[in-house]
């Protein structure tokens, strides 16, 4: 009993992290502090076309096979909804699936592709790649538990030009 204990101390204190308040006279994107700690990473990105409504998958480096895709019942959120990207500011978007610099689009739609009972076969996956190289910019801004208001501090920091010096820049 006494480990079961030492161990959940170890990890309430391990997951604990300083979170920088923004101050309501200065702009976000001078108030925010990435911070890259394990969990959930915030992920912006930009396509060279609207692939925000594309399912996305994931290929190896050299881009000629799949190493991940999701099953049909991974794309629907509680309710009726997707996980699709969130919208942000000059054409930006927020990660809400599971992107990389790897990622291919295919050309079912998410709502399409929800509506399967199963996925379809690797070879049907990618014979269904519409753009293999969709990513224009891909930048990774630390872990979601830093940001008080994602979208408004996210927009701040584009609207500013600073997406590339305060995030790391993966693409």
């Amino acid at each position: 009993m006494r480990y079961y204990i030492t161990i959940c101390i170890c990890i309430v204190i391990g997951c604990r992290t300083t979170t920088k308040v923004p101050d309501e006279t200065q702009s976000s994107e001078q108030s925010f502090t990435p911070q890259y700690i394990p969990g959930p990473h915030v992920l912006v990105y930009k396509t060279k076309k609207d692939y925000s409504k594309n399912v996305p998958i994931l290929l190896n480096d050299e881009k000629n096979e799949i190493i991940s895709y999701p099953h049909p019942n991974d794309l629907q959120t509680v309710g009726s909804g997707y996980s699709l990207p969130t919208s942000l500011s000059k054409g930006y978007l927020l990660d809400n699936r599971g992107i990389h610099k790897n990622i291919a689009f295919i050309s079912m739609t998410y709502q399409e592709y929800a509506q399967r009972d199963n996925p379809p076969t690797l070879q049907e996956l990618f014979d269904m790649i519409i753009d293999k190289d969709p990513l224009t910019e891909l930048c990774d801004c630390g872990n979601k538990t830093a940001f008080t208001d994602i979208d408004k501090q996210l927009n701040d920091i584009i609207v500013h030009n600073k997406l590339r010096t305060i995030c790391k820049t993966i693409k």
